[in-house]
């Protein structure tokens, strides 16, 4: 079930240096580090139990695996030897290659690393069993911990291993990866992106090169300086093509990684440089421009020197801008927060997020396809861009918006898989301080929106617009599909963003309304009729018990033709319309309440449109503004949540029920706020009675 809430703006993900611990015990690795010491016993992971249970949630072992520890594996376990390094990561029998792909990536950046997998933990003296992680997951860091027993197959390691038999990290990192995500199955199948925004809490952009902005070079120039990670690779048609050389000694289907930009004088004319980094160590670009090029010697030797152009097979080389774009289909960029950057980097991202949710029936709106329907319930952020690019001409603001659904690779097995979802960029109209309405769009178009909705994790896009104010829509592209998710701006300058405001407010207008002395007393006699039916004597007495309603539930009020709900209802009518606390109901009381009635019955047809007796969520949500009620997301959920039925339709009696609370509710809450505060102080004996009057 999705969060019953919409965040308040967080500035960039947690504190990476406290990061909270995953055990359901809540204890922290040093905590359970020092109780297996003092015992003399290896940690044994609750959380995560080396059983099948942690291997796949949907099949079995095609053969029978044995959980051993390193020392029963090797005689002398190691955790890293020499150096964390591409050649530790050998895939086993499992489809996470995008995840090792990521980890490749990850040991090019030894800060980085040394986040994620802390180094100082190994075999030796104070070996207890029990290894730490950190990841990033929902805009917070989180230390997971394992023990270090590791599935295998007749003494070797069934999924990923290092080519040093005696090397143990990439193997923990893996079993810590499934844990965070439930088990090993769970991570068949993903994007190299999402790994790397794990390990760094950055955001990702993936940018086809032959369908590139023509900013392409200034985007990497930037990500560069920000110390961003960017990877390139060079797309596959078939698995046989994987790995594969070309006759320019580039590798298919094989990641790389950008390490820089330069522009030089090459006679008389500028030229646009990148360098790239094969992974591998060795095979190399042998183009123009690459070691042994004859381009070098007809630059200045200052600037040969200065980018550090020699002769070795060490896998790093340059080549024009121009002939990669060529070369290569796909650039991968992960901007990082300014948590995960050192203080000398220049230009970092300025980072908000919001979290939020699609519910049914309220805020699971669909994308704009729905616009008449249910578009305008979704959720509405306030994006207010303030100042312009150091760089920009055109007054542009740059900012990257991501929209991130959460912990869908986790419900994989309960058959949650990933929703496809999509954002539109609204220019805010002047004065607007609300939510918009079903009007506003249905009358306006999308500043802006995402290239694509796509059922991936996050889908994100590079926006430049002028100063201004605008709104997001974050969307799943049916309606009434749900999910958590996450929201986040990366802009170049200070941006000014929140959710768009939402108050919890009642006009409580007068429904009663005048009447002919004939109705007057059509009125009274009805009412003597209903007290007569309900074996009442006066006009001024008592309300009877639930008990005694229940023994004339068959009897119906009726209004107008209408068949409207059991007289049980008074029960709740009545202290809604008493002022005197005296839980009488007379005349007086009973005309307010009809004229009360009549007037949301006229509200309720009027958003009944197929006249079935019942309204769906998001007409309900109408019909509460046009009967005076302003409620919040929360405050929505809970309501329709409350009174929704398995059909995700309300119905008149619930609907009539629904408003009695509402409007009882905001009364004493206004009686108890003198000077129209928006918080109270109740003892206990005030919240219980509170709870079981209204």
């Amino acid at each position: 079930m999705p969060y019953l809430f919409q965040g308040a703006p967080q500035n960039g993900p947690g504190d990476r240096n406290s990061p909270r611990t995953t055990q359901l015990s809540g204890k922290t690795y040093e905590e359970l580090k020092r109780e297996c010491l003092r015992r003399g016993q290896l940690f044994e992971d609750p959380d995560f139990p080396a059983d099948d249970s942690s291997l796949f949630y949907s099949e079995k072992p095609s053969v029978p695996f044995t959980w051993k520890r390193p020392g029963e594996i090797v005689s002398d376990p190691q955790f890293i030897v020499g150096g964390a390094t591409r050649t530790d990561i050998c895939q086993g029998d499992l489809g996470d290659c995008w995840l090792l792909a990521a980890i490749a990536s990850l040991t090019l950046n030894e800060k980085t690393l040394s986040r994620v997998i802390y180094p100082a933990q190994n075999f030796g003296d104070d070996y207890a069993g029990i290894f730490r992680f950190q990841f990033w997951q929902n805009n917070e860091w989180l230390d997971v911990i394992v023990d270090d027993r590791l599935p295998t197959f007749r003494n070797r390691l069934v999924f990923v291993h290092s080519a040093e038999l005696n090397e143990f990290w990439s193997a923990l990192l893996e079993k810590a990866y499934a844990k965070l995500y439930g088990s090993y199955e769970a991570l068949k199948g993903g994007s190299t992106l999402e790994a790397m925004e794990d390990f760094t809490g950055g955001v990702g952009e993936m940018y086809n090169t032959k369908e590139s902005p023509k900013n392409l070079y200034q985007i990497i120039n930037k990500a560069l300086k920000r110390g961003s990670m960017l990877g390139c690779s060079i797309n596959i048609s078939s698995s046989a093509e994987s790995e594969a050389r070309t006759s320019t000694g580039l590798v298919k289907g094989h990641a790389y990684s950008i390490t820089g930009l330069e522009e030089v004088n090459y006679r008389g004319d500028t030229v646009q440089l990148i360098r790239v980094r094969n992974p591998w160590g060795q095979v190399e670009w042998n183009g123009p421009w690459s070691d042994n090029s004859a381009e070098w010697s007809r630059i200045d030797p200052s600037v040969r020197k200065r980018l550090s152009q020699i002769s070795l097979d060490d896998g790093e080389f340059w080549m024009s801008f121009e002939d990669f774009k060529k070369n290569f289909d796909k650039i991968e960029i992960c901007n990082l927060t300014p948590d995960s950057l050192d203080d000398n980097v220049e230009n970092k991202w300025d980072v908000t997020v919001f979290q939020g949710s699609w519910v049914r029936a309220t805020t699971a709106g669909g994308c704009r396809n729905f616009l008449v329907d249910t578009f305008w319930t979704n959720p509405q952020f306030k994006l207010k861009l303030m100042e312009s690019d150091d760089d920009d001409d055109q007054d542009g603001c740059t900012f990257i918006a991501a929209l991130m659904q959460k912990n869908r690779r986790k419900l994989r097995k309960q058959g949650l898989d990933l929703l496809t979802v999509g954002f539109s960029i609204y220019e805010c109209p002047a004065g607007g301080q609300d939510q918009l309405t079903k009007d506003f769009f249905r009358y306006h178009s999308s500043k802006a929106r995402c290239k694509t909705y796509i059922n991936m994790r996050e889908v994100s896009d590079r926006f430049s617009l002028k100063c201004g104010e605008y709104v997001i829509i974050p969307t799943t592209f049916k309606p009434e599909e749900e999910a958590d998710f996450f929201l986040r701006i990366f802009s170049e300058k200070k941006a000014d963003a929140s959710p768009l405001p939402q108050n919890n407010s009642i006009q409580l207008n007068g429904a009663t309304t005048s009447c002919s002395a004939t109705q007057h007393d059509k009125k009274k006699c009805y009412f003597l009729s209903l007290c007569s039916s309900l074996s009442l004597k006066s006009l001024k007495t008592n309300i009877p018990s639930v008990d005694h309603l229940k023994t004339v539930s068959l009897r119906r009020i009726i209004f107008d033709n209408y068949s409207i709900f059991n007289v049980i209802l008074f029960s709740l009518i009545t202290p809604a319309i008493q002022k005197d606390g005296s839980m009488k109901l007379g005349f007086p009381e009973f005309k307010v309440f009809w004229g009360k009635l009549k007037h949301w019955l006229q509200i309720f047809l009027k958003y009944d449109h197929d006249k079935s007796g019942s309204m769906s969520g998001h007409e309900f949500r109408l019909a509460l503004n046009n009967a005076g009620f302003q409620l919040d997301n929360y405050l929505l959920q809970l309501v329709v949540l409350r009174y929704m039925n398995p059909d995700l339709q309300i119905e008149l009696d619930d609907f009539i029920s629904c408003l009695v609370r509402l409007e009882q509710s905001f009364r004493i809450f206004k009686s108890m706020a003198p000077g129209n505060k928006e918080t109270i102080t109740l003892a206990q004996t005030q919240l219980i009675s509170l709870a079981m009057n209204i």
